[in-house]
């Protein structure tokens, strides 16, 4: 047996969209279920985003502290951001989030995880890259406007991260799962031997 995710749809019968938002809308589908019986579901509809897990030499990670106002919280998270352009390349998105939200660029890019962040309400699908030789970006300072102008920056040992979530004081999707995906990586078959950075996506499409 093939523990692997698999591409099906089921019938529809009908759909429409309640909402419409700036980025993400709702949707309604009337879902033919096994049995024949048919079953209403409402869900969001994401653009998709990637994040950047960025690993610098002394093994720490770049974080930053922003206000989440659904959940009320300021969440420790790892840079990310929207797929604003349909069919963007996921890599050159998540080099542009690295460079506006902390000046930073990276020599080395691998895809660490893909993730679906609630397959049963939302169709957001989000890459998580791995980026390491960091160094500080040239040029200007990206102008940062709403929740993003209080953000905090900081750098912060993998183990410290790791230990955050296990222990439920780290809360935010991306950074749990990238900086638990990387202690995986390193003790299974070593970070070289993570997928190369523009890596086929099936959830987001892209061109290369």
């Amino acid at each position: 047996m093939t523990i692997k995710d698999t591409p099906e749809e089921w019938e529809v019968r009908a759909t429409e969209t309640p909402f419409k938002g700036n980025k993400t809308s709702v949707r309604t589908d009337d879902v033919v279920m096994p049995d024949g019986s048919v079953a209403r579901r409402d869900y969001q509809v994401h653009p998709g985003s990637v994040a950047v897990l960025a690993l610098d030499s002394e093994d720490r990670v770049l974080v930053l502290r922003q206000y989440r106002h659904p959940v009320r919280q300021k969440l420790w998270e790892i840079p990310a951001g929207l797929l604003d352009v349909p069919g963007e390349n996921p890599l050159h998105a998540a080099q542009r989030e690295l460079y506006e939200e902390a000046h930073v660029k990276a020599e080395s890019w691998r895809v660490l995880t893909d993730v679906y962040t609630t397959p049963g309400g939302c169709d957001e699908a989000i890459r998580i890259f791995l980026a390491r030789d960091l160094s500080e970006a040239q040029g200007e300072r990206f102008e940062v406007e709403d929740e993003e102008a209080d953000m905090e920056l900081a750098r912060v040992p993998l183990g410290e991260l790791v230990r955050g979530v296990l222990a439920g004081d780290l809360h935010n999707n991306c950074l749990a799962v990238g900086v638990l995906s990387l202690v995986a990586a390193r003790q299974g078959d070593g970070l070289d031997a993570l997928r190369a950075a523009e890596a086929p996506w099936p959830a987001r499409p892209f061109e290369v």
